[in-house]
């Protein structure tokens, strides 16, 4: 087992990519925290949870409430030991022209995808430090953060922010031999795609299922990906098979970005 005894906090991880990372931890031996703002876990993972009663727990936690973090991460590691990896994966979307973009949609994505997950990965990179856990942390970036997209300029902008502050948490805590690096997905078959789907059927006038039908093809190979084929990078990173690889971002997209 690749991630035998080691504690895994994961943030946005009850249901989509997130439960399916969690899946994996599990079997390849970790017990995991997992942390989303539903005040109870949704009926797939209590049923996970139910299979591995000792293996998981489920908190509630908006990443948005920087001052609550510490209690939570600290109530994890009471449970469950020391922080040995992150999977930082909470994050929403939202999308408009760009002369309708409004403030409160900008503060949105940003308060999530970019503040919660900043200060949700220094408070447990504090942990590691403080307790000598040479951890690896894994952020979820998009491939949306490498361009722009003339309707999803907020949510783009704060993808780009998560490689950037990926690669300086990798350059601050490499004398720590903490790792940190990221994840970009391509286009995923999720259930937040239904809602990614509704938006921009109704900014491009498109039937429904249209928009997801398109990208799928627009894929060099041909099809969207699974939550599953972001569950083995997020292992590989996690495990000692990535011991020498830091502040890197693991483009997992069928091909549409090459790096």
């Amino acid at each position: 087992m690749k991630l035998h005894n080691k504690h895994a906090i994961l943030t946005g991880a009850a249901g989509g990519i997130g439960l399916a990372v969690a899946k994996a931890y599990v079997r390849e031996g970790a017990v995991c925290t997992i942390l989303d703002v539903n005040e109870r876990a949704p009926i797939e993972l209590q049923n996970l949870m139910d299979l591995h009663p000792k293996s998981i727990a489920y908190r509630r936690a908006d990443v948005t409430q920087v001052a609550e973090i510490p209690a939570v991460i600290e109530q994890a590691q009471a449970q469950f030991g020391n922080v040995d990896i992150l999977f930082n994966n909470a994050a929403v979307f939202d999308l408009a022209p760009l002369l309708e973009a409004d403030e409160a949609s900008y503060d949105k994505l940003f308060n999530v995808n970019v503040k919660g997950l900043f200060f949700m990965m220094q408070t447990v990179l504090a942990s590691m430090v403080k307790n000598k856990t040479k951890g690896a942390v894994i952020n979820m970036c998009s491939q949306a953060g490498r361009r722009g997209e003339a309707l999803v300029a907020h949510y783009c902008a704060t993808k780009a922010a998560v490689y950037s502050y990926t690669q300086s948490a990798a350059l601050a805590m490499a004398p720590h031999h903490i790792r940190v690096n990221g994840i970009a997905p391509g286009v995923i078959d999720t259930p937040m795609w239904s809602r990614v789907d509704s938006l921009f059927a109704a900014a491009e006038n498109l039937p429904l299922g249209e928009k997801k039908r398109q990208v799928g093809l627009a894929v060099p190979l041909g099809y969207m990906g699974s939550p599953e084929d972001i569950a083995g990078a997020a292992v590989f990173l996690a495990s000692d098979d990535a011991s020498y690889i830091t502040a890197q971002t693991l483009n997992v997209d069928g091909g549409s970005v090459m790096s």
